[in-house]
């Protein structure tokens, strides 16, 4: 019998323990947020100033750090799963415009074997440029150089140049 009240003495039963009321949570909330680090002077402190045993004031650090914790991880979860969504919308977005860019260098392909079969003045073009990032179509601006068999300067239909421009800006005949 005496072996089962020493055993309760070590290990004080939950209902002795005192819940935390409104107030005393507000003043741990408000001490943690300083410091989320308990040292052991503070620890005394505000056992003694919220009437509990040091250890509950420990305990209840060691709870809030812990869930602090997981609602960090779920925010920067949240942030990296936003950015991979906005990451694979553009990616789809530049598929599309890839897609529409070999359409357009199709079509331009085949004005150009069109006129090589009909007989038409043979076309070069020098110095043109696609300025990607502004998506400008402009000959004239680009300060593009097109040329009939003759040597005369004519103006060049602008889904018509995207397939003189090779891979890296150059031009081919």
């Amino acid at each position: 019998m005496d072996f089962c009240r020493s055993q309760n003495r070590k290990h004080p039963s939950k209902h002795n323990k005192k819940r935390l009321n409104p107030e005393q949570v507000r003043l741990l909330e408000r001490s943690f947020t300083s410091n989320s680090k308990l040292e052991p002077e503070r620890k005394l402190q505000l056992a003694e100033q919220l009437g509990v045993p040091p250890r509950q004031v420990a305990i209840w650090y060691q709870n809030k750090r812990a869930r602090w914790k997981t609602q960090s991880l779920e925010l920067e979860y949240n942030v990296l799963h936003q950015e991979l969504e906005n990451a694979l919308v553009e990616k789809r977005r530049l598929e599309k415009d890839v897609e529409r860019l070999k359409g357009e260098l199709a079509k331009a392909q085949e004005k150009v074997l069109a006129l090589n079969q009909t007989g038409s003045a043979q076309v070069s073009c020098t110095s043109i440029s696609f300025d990607e990032a502004a998506g400008s179509s402009s000959l004239h601006d680009q300060g593009a150089n097109c040329t009939a068999e003759k040597g005369e300067g004519f103006p060049l239909d602008q889904d018509f140049y995207a397939c003189l421009i090779g891979e890296n800006g150059s031009s081919w005949d």
